[in-house]
């Protein structure tokens, strides 16, 4: 036997089992550790569900299925898009809130994120606590439309007929404190007019109705209403941007028609459940800000008005915070309440 042999066999002899286990828990814990990072590594392990709070037909839809497309391929796995309307965006926010699969997001929006907070009383989410903020996926501009029958060709000739028949025009919105029920709210005050309003559940239904000649004029997010403008079904009065928009460079700003300093755009971002593990959700914060400058993506969201962005998760956490001082006052103005 040789010494070696010889140790081995005096190591053993005078080992008791019962604690030989404990010789191999560090190299067990060396294991384990590795596991744990490739688990990490592994996200998304399964399709991701990427709730958007809003009925169909919107800009909030445009601007998730062209993310959600690209992080399909950048992830490798499926992001598929779900439709979940309802209660201003509420109901599907505190349902996102409460997931715990790893695997659900959420479109976050100007409503469900500055606005809602301001306008219940109570709600079944914190928009601050509940969520980890993602990115600034963009900026849509906000277009003020009239059905094309309406006699009014742009904001001054609107504004001056609804002063001169206070309340006999109308305006729809998809919801109370919906971006449309803050953009058309927003005009009335800079403006002196006063316009009745009526709420939908949706875009899709508002837009129903104005262009079946139900409505006489809304302010909508620009990707869902440029084409209806182009084939001449809705006249565009005036955008809410601080400059005209390529896609309808003959139409001037409600800046431009009197009202200087005005601004009102949307914005949409990404948000996940507090509870995602951080790993993962850094990880998808990166893929979908990136998502948003490629080119086909720039291309799809360009082609509708929509400005990509792109943000960190820091820079869209601030970007909330300044949002929500700025609407709370707005709204208080404004006296709005949920339906």
């Amino acid at each position: 036997m040789n010494c070696c042999t010889t140790m081995h066999a005096l190591t053993t002899r005078h080992v008791p089992m019962q604690r030989r286990p404990l010789l191999l828990a560090p190299f067990a814990a060396s294991l384990a550790a590795p596991a744990r990072i490739v688990r990490a590594q592994a996200w998304p392990s399964k399709s991701v569900r990427f709730v958007v709070p809003f009925a169909p037909g919107g800009s909030s839809e445009i601007v998730a299925r062209s993310v959600a497309a690209e992080l399909s391929r950048s992830l490798g796995q499926s992001v598929y898009v779900e439709n979940k309307p309802g209660g201003a965006g509420n109901v599907a926010m505190a349902e996102v809130a409460a997931a715990t699969d790893q695997h659900t997001i959420i479109l976050g929006h100007i409503g469900t994120l500055a606005v809602n907070p301001y306008i219940f009383d109570r709600l079944p989410y914190d928009a601050n606590r509940d969520f980890r903020p993602l990115t600034l996926l963009a900026k849509v501009p906000s277009l003020y439309v009239v059905r094309p029958d309406l006699e009014a060709k742009d904001l001054k000739a609107f504004v001056a007929l609804a002063k001169a028949k206070p309340g006999a025009l109308n305006y729809g919105s998809a919801g109370n404190g919906s971006a449309g029920h803050l953009a058309f709210e927003y005009l009335k005050a800079v403006t002196g007019i006063y316009v009745l309003h009526v709420p939908y559940r949706g875009t899709g239904p508002q837009l129903t109705d104005l262009l079946g000649g139900r409505l006489d004029a809304a302010a909508v997010g620009a990707p869902a209403v440029l084409a209806f403008i182009r084939a001449g079904r809705l006249r565009c009065i005036a955008t809410g941007t601080a400059q005209r928009i390529v896609q309808l460079p003959d139409v001037p700003t409600v800046a431009e028609q009197g009202w200087p300093g005005f601004e009102m755009t949307q914005w949409y971002g990404l948000l996940a459940p507090s509870s995602m593990a951080p790993a993962a959700a850094e990880k998808l914060a990166a893929a979908a800000a990136r998502a948003v400058k490629e080119p086909a993506v720039l291309e799809h969201l360009g082609a509708d008005a929509a400005i990509a962005v792109g943000s960190t998760p820091a820079e869209f956490a601030r970007f909330i915070a300044v949002e929500q001082a700025r609407w709370k006052p707005v709204i208080a103005r404004a006296k709005i309440k949920p339906d």
